[in-house]
């Protein structure tokens, strides 16, 4: 999942929201440097990207963007689901209501950077200034994003256009996302409430 996902599923919690968000950033045994709760939203983070890569939803999903991006379909998929996301009026009824929860996502975090690795404190700059999370709403923001990805990617060519396979598939991916995101709202809550009932 990407950023706007693993957010939503920290479900308001503060602490778990910070470790959920910079996970990607810490490295393996280096969790146990953060204060517990923290460590916690790390836990939860990959327990729902395992999750989410097990899913047969995002398995079959996957599998429209492998021609184009092998192995990194994966990653270019969580960027897919975060525009559903943004873009599902159950949760996110207008584009007030997404700017409003990605600003108190931007506020929270912001109490937490003494605690953010190197890169993720570039990348939380960039996010915030950029309003990523409200920029998932829209074709041109998860392009740009794409854009990015290549560019980062050690074995992708830049010459890659990802966006037109995402067009073309829209509804597909739709119904990926439909599939896959009752789930992962499921495991999430329950494996957060594992996490803090744990001493």
């Amino acid at each position: 999942m990407n950023f706007l996902a693993h957010a939503y599923l920290s479900f308001g919690h503060n602490d778990i929201l910070a470790g959920n968000m910079m996970s990607d950033f810490v490295k393996g045994n280096n969790k146990n440097k953060f204060p517990p709760l923290i460590q916690k939203g790390i836990v939860l983070h990959r327990l729902i990207d395992q999750y989410t890569d097990e899913h047969p939803a995002t398995i079959a999903a996957k599998q429209l963007l492998k021609p184009q991006v092998g192995l990194y379909a994966g990653a270019f998929l969580d960027v897919v689901y975060d525009y559903f996301l943004a873009n599902d009026k159950q949760i996110f009824p207008a584009e007030e209501a997404l700017q409003q929860f990605s600003f108190s996502v931007y506020d929270t975090l912001q109490l937490y950077q003494p605690y953010f690795p190197e890169k993720f404190n570039i990348a939380f700059q960039h996010m915030q200034t950029q309003n990523w999370l409200l920029q998932y709403r829209y074709s041109q923001g998860i392009a740009r994003t794409f854009e990015g990805m290549i560019h980062r990617a050690q074995y992708l060519s830049a010459d890659i256009t990802l966006l037109p396979v995402v067009e073309e598939n829209y509804y597909f991916f739709e119904d990926a996302y439909r599939l896959f995101f009752p789930d992962v709202i499921q495991f999430a809550s329950k494996q957060m409430a594992i996490l803090l009932q744990e001493t």
